[in-house]
């Protein structure tokens, strides 16, 4: 969740006062970090990746599985280890950092991946000894697990122990006490700040999978909507398990370039890696966690929104803060203005900043951007900084812009170069589908610096297929838009690009269009790689091609099949408590590896010991 801060919170009717003194030294932080940085050339690749993980607990003899609200004392036992390994000058395998729900945990590798591919083999071995440390601090009837969301989020009774009844003064929720989130002081300050400057709860709204015997779901309140899953609060998309990763490029040129191909690609990996069909005890008719995100985390006043006309606020903003990029920054020979398409608002002022202290006019826009959003988090103490040497101001609106991409500056007086965090991805059952994911995101950046790979089609057809990904089945059953001619051309003979099936984008479409992971496979062979590395990533790549081909089925599908086989499943939508313990039962034995499911991961054998 971005930039952790200490002290305590203004309430937003004192925070905002400060929101232009915030984005003020935010840019000057910026602008300093920029004039620094932007000659800088030759950082080598360095990457990682972030799972985030809850803890469940379970209750066999009521065949009832709860979420674990022990994350925070878990997450306090797991840095004691780091900072007691520190103290002796050990080395530690994984780090972890506290997010927003009281039942998560991130664990990401504690040193960054080199530049060879054969750090590519370290990622599933790291994420196997993330749950093997976690595990050291379970109880005997609590376990960890990688899904998105977990299907009865906002039933009665699935939380252990909770002292607090529902609509408590934090979270206001028909469905969830406040407990549901984690304590530390950031979260529920951004929970406050989203929520009052809105001038209301958020609404999220899953269309409802109807089945033979589904019920027209009743209007709980003026903000749901006929035939949907109503969410009254931020922990239901704050609270999803995701996957990332964060590659270090050699300069700020190449930074900028990987940031706008990889939008390109975010809804296509979103809906490769679908795993949400299921949402507050109801089969939905989304499988990602996407629009939930989106959702709940909009504060945007009516105004903001067009609902009203402009009288207290300063624009109508399109675009949530949790949304697809809204613009390219590139400055590529590739790039053409009018892929900007969307029109989307921007702080002129800022802009005229930035520019008259040398920034481009792509990045200038796409800051001003960034920073029309007020401040979530404020501090009074940590406000004046000097903005030489601090970069809290700029990290305080620049990390809650929750967009699919992430363009990241170096930290100030730091080795770290300039960075892109690759944010969309959905959370998977086994290591083995996390690394081969994370596997395909760290070869995608190298194909596309390697030969020069031109995704570019106008941001609002990026916009339109984040949509399309959100559907049921959005894999085998859509066309995405994309580029025919992939491989760059500098002089506009050949700017086309149509609907294309996941299939064809990664596979090939057997005549003009050659398939992302047919280039990898002549990428891996240009090179010099050892038969174990080769034999390790080809597999990782030809599982990620059974998945775009529909031979194996996402994970979303083969959870939506469970539930809709289970004996006690009356075809009316509703995952009960029994179906969802089975479920989970049977999601963390194949996490473990003692089921075989070739319907969902093929007949890989990779075991890392």
């Amino acid at each position: 969740m971005g930039l952790i801060t200490e002290g305590k919170p203004l309430p937003w009717e004192q925070a905002k006062k400060y929101a232009d003194h915030i984005r003020d030294h935010g840019i000057n932080q910026f602008l300093s970090i920029y004039n620094k940085t932007k000659d800088r050339e030759k950082d080598c690749l360095l990457w990682g990746d972030e799972i985030e993980y809850m803890i469940i607990t379970y209750d066999d003899e009521a065949k009832n599985v709860k979420l674990s609200l022990r994350a925070l004392d878990i997450l306090n036992e797991l840095q004691k280890e780091e900072e007691e390994a520190s103290r002796k000058g050990e080395e530690v395998d994984a780090s972890w950092q506290p997010e927003f729900a009281a039942y998560m945990i991130e664990g990401i590798p504690s040193n960054p991946y080199g530049n060879t591919l054969k750090s590519l083999l370290r990622v599933e071995q790291n994420m196997k000894l993330r749950k093997k440390i976690v595990s050291k601090h379970l109880c005997p009837n609590e376990s960890i697990i990688s899904i998105p969301n977990f299907p009865r989020l906002g039933c009665p009774g699935q939380f252990l122990v909770p002292r607090h009844e529902l609509f408590g003064p934090k979270l206001k929720s028909l469905f969830l006490p406040d407990e549901a989130m984690n304590p530390h002081i950031k979260f529920g300050a951004m929970n406050d700040a989203i929520k009052d400057r809105r001038g209301s709860k958020v609404a999220v709204n899953i269309p409802i999978f109807h089945d033979k015997k589904s019920p027209n779901l009743f209007l709980e309140c003026e903000d749901a909507l006929p035939d949907h899953i109503y969410m009254d609060s931020l922990a239901f998309g704050a609270g999803c398990c995701c996957l990332q990763t964060t590659i270090q490029a050699c300069n700020i040129g190449e930074a900028r370039k990987l940031y706008d191909q990889l939008a390109v690609l975010s809804p296509i990996m979103m809906a490769l890696t679908a795993a949400t069909p299921i949402w507050r005890g109801y089969l939905s008719d989304m499988d990602s966690r996407w629009l939930a995100l989106v959702e709940s985390t909009d504060d945007r006043t009516k105004e903001e929104r067009g609902l009203e006309p402009l009288k207290n606020d300063r624009f109508v903003i399109n675009k949530p803060r949790f949304d697809s990029i809204a613009y390219y920054i590139a400055d590529d020979k590739t790039f053409k203005t009018e892929y900007n398409d969307q029109n989307t608002v921007y702080d002129q002022n800022i802009y005229k900043r930035l520019i008259d202290n040398g920034v481009d006019e792509l990045l200038a826009r796409h800051m001003s951007y960034l920073f029309i959003r007020d401040p979530l988090f404020v501090v009074e103490d940590s406000l004046d900084q000097d903005d030489e040497s601090s970069s809290d101001h700029f990290e305080n609106i620049q990390t809650t812009n929750w967009q699919t991409v992430r363009f990241k500056p170096p930290p100030p007086n730091s080795d770290i170069g300039w960075r892109v965090e690759f944010r969309c991805m959905e959370a998977q059952i086994t290591d083995f589908e996390n690394a081969a994911f994370v596997a395909f995101i760290i070869l995608l950046t190298r194909i596309i610096v390697s030969y020069d790979l031109n995704f570019y089609i106008p941001i609002s057809k990026v916009d339109e297929n984040m949509i399309t990904a959100y559907k049921r089945d959005a894999l085998n059953t859509e066309k995405f838009w994309f580029r025919k001619n992939i491989f760059a051309n500098y002089d506009g003979a050949e700017d086309k690009f149509e609907q294309m099936t996941i299939n064809e984008i990664i596979n090939g479409d057997g005549k003009e269009f050659p398939g992302l992971i047919v280039i990898m496979f002549h990428y891996l062979e240009s090179i010099n790689l050892d038969i174990e590395t080769r034999y390790h990533l080809g597999n990782y790549l030809e599982f990620i091609c059974m998945r775009a081909s529909g031979k194996i089925q996402t994970t979303a599908t083969w959870i939506r099949n469970f539930v809709r086989s289970h004996p006690n499943y009356n075809h009316d939508s509703m995952v009960s408590q029994e179906i969802n313990y089975d479920l989970i039962k049977m999601l963390e034995k194949i996490q473990k590896g003692e089921v075989k499911v070739p319907e969902l991961l093929g007949e890989f054998k990779i075991q890392f010991n």
